[in-house]
């Protein structure tokens, strides 16, 4: 069976909830990139659960998109099946000082709300333009704290196994920018544990943590830091980058910034191949002239020569 085909089949049995060959280009910072096989967009836990029963079933790949803060797209798209959480995991509540939210929902979203509630110790997610789901496979961070530093735990859904369950934090292989989710466990919502605080205090660290990103790092299209620091908080990847003069490197329309050497940047008629180049040529870089093989932060979906195309653990989390 062609692979076109069994994608056919696998919308046959989704389309109630679902499109066919949707770009997914626009649910990414980066503007790039080609379509979905199947775009998936479940309204409640069942229709989820229906999305693992016909990945199996299929054999597609399931890529579930958030943002797409952290993720750049092959030009030729996606061959199996993404999936939004939008219909289902865009809330939040409050319980004293423990957070709940669904996994779709906003950093700089949650950040506000948390502030404007009174409660302190999420100020760090405002410049951070990805969804809580995210946040917690990447352990996004910034301005000196991580999503680790609060979170209590989550719940998932594993397609493979169709369970659902509450993981602990501690269980979840949190480390710097990464854990051990693998991509068939899907972030449902997260508890996070903040104190009580002065809105006015906190609304004044929002300020100047949006004030100083909008004064160090690049608007446009770009996913942020594109390599993972190679010892946080000592040697920042951007330092590397910087040393080998390799700011403005560019290929087509993709450039390493001006403004940060660790963001590359997607200008007018730039495609997800340029962008990978750049990224390419700057990783070999620093490897040959420092010896640092640097981990990239954002995912590469879609290149047929990325072999585990979304995912570095394939057993995931146990519970």
């Amino acid at each position: 069976m062609s692979p076109a085909t069994v994608q056919r089949q696998a919308f046959d049995q989704l389309r109630a909830f679902a499109t066919a060959d949707e770009p997914l280009a626009p649910f990414t910072t980066y503007k790039l990139g080609g379509p979905a096989a199947v775009f998936a967009v479940p309204r409640d836990e069942r229709e989820l659960a229906r999305v693992g029963e016909v990945a199996r079933a299929t054999g597609l790949a399931v890529l579930v998109v958030g943002r797409g803060s952290n993720m750049l797209v092959a030009d030729s798209g996606f061959p199996g099946i993404a999936v939004s959480l939008a219909a289902m995991g865009d809330w939040i509540e409050f319980q004293d000082t423990v957070v709940r939210a669904g996994a779709a929902v906003a950093l700089p979203v949650l950040a506000r709300r948390c502030s404007a509630a009174g409660l302190i110790g999420f100020e760090w997610a405002v410049g951070v333009p990805g969804t809580l789901g995210g946040a917690v496979r990447m352990n996004a961070g910034g301005h000196g704290s991580d999503i680790a530093a609060s979170l209590i735990g989550v719940h998932l859904y594993d397609l493979q196994r169709a369970q659902r369950a509450w993981v602990p934090v501690d269980r979840l292989g949190l480390r710097f920018r990464g854990s051990a989710l693998a991509d068939h466990q899907v972030v449902l919502d997260a508890r996070v544990q903040l104190t009580h605080g002065d809105p006015v205090e906190s609304e004044a660290a929002l300020t100047e943590i949006v004030r100083w990103r909008r004064e160090h790092q690049p608007g446009g299209q770009n996913a942020g830091s594109v390599f993972v620091n190679p010892i946080p908080g000592e040697l920042p990847a951007a330092v590397l980058i910087d040393r080998l003069g390799l700011r403005g490197y560019r290929v087509g329309g993709a450039c390493v910034s001006d403004k940060h050497a660790n963001f590359i940047q997607a200008e007018h008629g730039a495609t997800a191949a340029d962008v990978r180049a750049v990224m390419t040529f700057v990783r070999e870089q620093v490897r040959v002239h420092t010896g640092f093989d640097l981990r990239s932060e954002v995912r590469l979906v879609g290149f047929a020569d990325v072999m585990d195309d979304v995912a570095e653990h394939t057993e995931g989390v146990s519970w």
